[in-house]
């Protein structure tokens, strides 16, 4: 796991300018302080920052061939090298380490850009191809490591995380004040914009190309299994292959020459790498848990049953609310943008936590998304079901009656028949997208000064065209979409946290061979009525303790809406309330009152809308305003 930057002038008799190149490396310290890199020609410039994982005293980078024609950076893990390196030897490539690195130059040379397509693992590199005065940015299938650039009238830059671009100097912070509606609906941005103005990043699945011959172009080189299989497959025969394929991915992210170990939620997702991983290792597999002191936000004690289920090292660390906040303006700096899921607080303490056994860590991360196992897939289909016989046997006018009726009932039982087929238009949209949404759109058109942006932009759009761009039916199209968004955002928050405590964090359950085969399993055997899961449970069933096997699904929760209506009720005073967030302009204030002010008595839930509030505000300081870390939480 390391940190990447670049600068490439467009004007081939411009040099480059080191001073500014090693600003945007340096700035990505955490990301590798094991080491450092620099390689400038002309007007190109390369740079980074290592954490040594695979040959740590050879592997330096920034990297050269054997003639030096091309050179990489890159960050991440190639899984599959061991196979491709005997190969690439018996066509003439002589290496001088043994890293990974090396392994992506040479099948560069030998297949050019199509050399992705042949890598097993989590990327994001960038090389140099001097012969032909050509860039080339790529990123791994799922978006496991992240990849920006932004492109002005002098320069292509691009870099590891937002902050080494504005490093660079050259970019003025701004908002991009376009995504907000997209933002507020769905808590981040899905497609290639960020929060900055003129920051893109480099979507999964492609590649980016530059040249003064043929300009910018993107590839996307890979995409999810359209249709599911309808092969006469028995569920029992999906689970002993899902078993038999997470083994052998669980076996391959486990290449490391250095101590790693397992981030164990307490969840059936972790448990089961805990139990694969076991076996595989030759000393104790050491395991780390996060929880916080209330009893409805803990799962330590199904981590500890898990952990003593496979003689695990164990250890773990409760986060106070003070912690909490005093690090969130840190965080927030090392995300870059506003935090979407306050569970990215807890995933930092966890990972310092970890950073002082080990260097590279498991993680369950992408499992709900391939299995079904968010309460939004079952509750979206049996609103479809449930809507489909209600339209059928109710007459129009007498369901817009009804709808009305929906309004007019007492503020728990409208709470929930509002988010109902009763209320809900059909189709994804309604059912899937808005139904979830923090800020619904109707809620945006009051909530918004600038009534433009919620017209200019539909807050589900990304959503939507990768729902519609696959076959299947309604939860087939529900996961294909939340792989390429949804998951997304929760890999970044898992790169940035990871990376903010110098630890590498590795997802099993996103080697992407196994991701073709999970996907292409029709939805019928993962959602079983209100069982989510279900073939996986079968797969792990002998691996993983009953009682966490059969467990209601927490999903990492934090109370931060409960700390927003006790003694950390002044964060909403200062950052949603207070005068230099009015003074942004974005929201109409008597409106930010009256949800606060819901919110402090108890009259409804408005936590994570405040959340996303507090982060926008926070975020502004930090970026736009420039104002010190230390100084915003005080």
């Amino acid at each position: 796991m390391c940190g990447i930057v670049g600068i490439v002038n467009l004007n081939p008799f411009e040099p480059m300018d080191e001073t500014r190149l090693k600003r945007m490396r340096d700035v990505l310290y955490h990301r590798g302080p094991d080491g450092e890199g620099l390689w400038a020609e002309g007007p190109v410039g390369l740079g980074h920052r290592r954490l040594a994982i695979l040959d740590v005293q050879g592997g330096s980078q920034p990297m050269a061939n054997e003639d030096g024609t091309v050179w990489i950076v890159y960050n991440g893990e190639i899984y599959n090298h061991p196979v491709l390196r005997p190969e690439l030897e018996a066509r003439g490539h002589r290496y001088r380490t043994r890293s990974d690195t090396e392994t992506i130059l040479h099948l560069y040379e030998e297949e050019g850009d199509r050399c992705v397509e042949r890598l097993q693992g989590m990327f994001a590199f960038a090389v140099w191809d001097r012969a032909r005065g050509r860039l080339l940015l790529a990123r791994d299938r799922l978006g496991i490591k992240p990849l920006y650039y932004a492109c002005t009238d002098q320069e292509l830059l691009f870099a590891s995380e937002i902050k080494a671009i504005l490093a660079a100097g050259s970019l003025k912070p701004e908002l991009n004040t376009a995504i907000l509606p997209e933002f507020l609906a769905t808590r981040f941005v899905s497609g290639e914009e960020t929060f900055f103005r003129g920051v893109r990043k480099l979507l999964p699945g492609r590649t980016l190309s530059w040249s003064l011959a043929e300009g910018a172009r993107e590839r996307r080189y890979w995409r999810l299994p359209a249709e599911p299989d309808d092969s006469r497959t028995s569920f029992k025969e999906h689970a002993g292959e899902v078993r038999a394929r997470l083994e052998a991915a669980v076996r391959n992210h486990l290449m490391s020459d250095v101590p790693l170990g397992l981030f164990l939620s307490g969840g059936m997702d972790s448990s089961g790498l805990a139990a694969l991983m076991a076996p595989m290792l030759k000393e104790p597999i050491r395991t780390f848990a996060v929880g916080f002191s209330e009893p409805g936000a803990n799962e330590l004690a199904y981590a500890r049953l898990a952990a003593r289920a496979v003689g695990a090292e164990h250890r773990e660390v409760v986060v106070s609310p003070e912690e909490f906040f005093h690090a969130l303006p840190h965080l927030l700096w090392h995300e870059d943008e506003p935090i979407a899921f306050p569970s990215s607080v807890p995933l930092y303490f966890v990972s310092r936590l970890a950073r002082d056994h080990v260097k590279v860590v498991l993680t369950g991360e992408g499992a709900d998304e391939l299995f079904l196992g968010y309460n939004r897939y079952r509750v979206t289909v049996w609103n479809q079901r449930l809507g489909r016989v209600y339209r059928g046997l109710t007459p129009g006018a007498l369901r817009e009656g009804l709808g009305r009726l929906v309004g007019t009932l007492p503020r728990p039982l409208r709470r929930y028949a509002q988010r109902t087929f009763l209320a809900l238009p059909p189709g994804p949209r309604g059912l899937f997208y808005e139904n979830f949404a923090v800020f619904p759109e109707g809620l945006q058109q009051d909530l918004l000064l600038d009534r433009r942006l919620l017209a200019d932009r539909d807050p589900y759009a990304e959503g939507l065209g990768y729902y519609l761009e696959t076959a299947g039916r309604a939860l087939e199209r529900m996961g294909h979409a939340d792989l390429q968004t949804y998951l997304v955002e929760l890999l970044m928050k898992q790169d940035q946290m990871s990376m903010a405590a110098s630890i590498e964090s590795r997802v099993p359950y996103l080697d992407h061979e196994f991701v073709e085969h999970v996907v292409a399993i029709p939805a019928r055997f993962k959602l079983q009525g209100w069982r989510t899961k279900a073939v996986l449970r079968a797969a792990l069933r002998d691996l993983v303790p009953r009682p966490i096997l059969s467990r209601r699904k927490m999903g990492f929760p934090v109370p931060v809406g409960r700390w927003f209506r006790g003694p950390f009720w002044p964060v909403i005073r200062e950052f949603v309330l207070g005068p230099r967030a009015l003074r942004r302009e974005f929201f109409d204030p008597s409106l930010l009152r009256r949800i606060a002010e819901e919110h402090r008595t108890g009259v409804a839930e408005h936590g994570d809308r405040l959340w996303l509030l507090v982060n926008l505000e926070i975020w502004h300081r930090i970026f736009v305003d420039g104002e010190d870390l230390g100084s915003i939480m005080r």
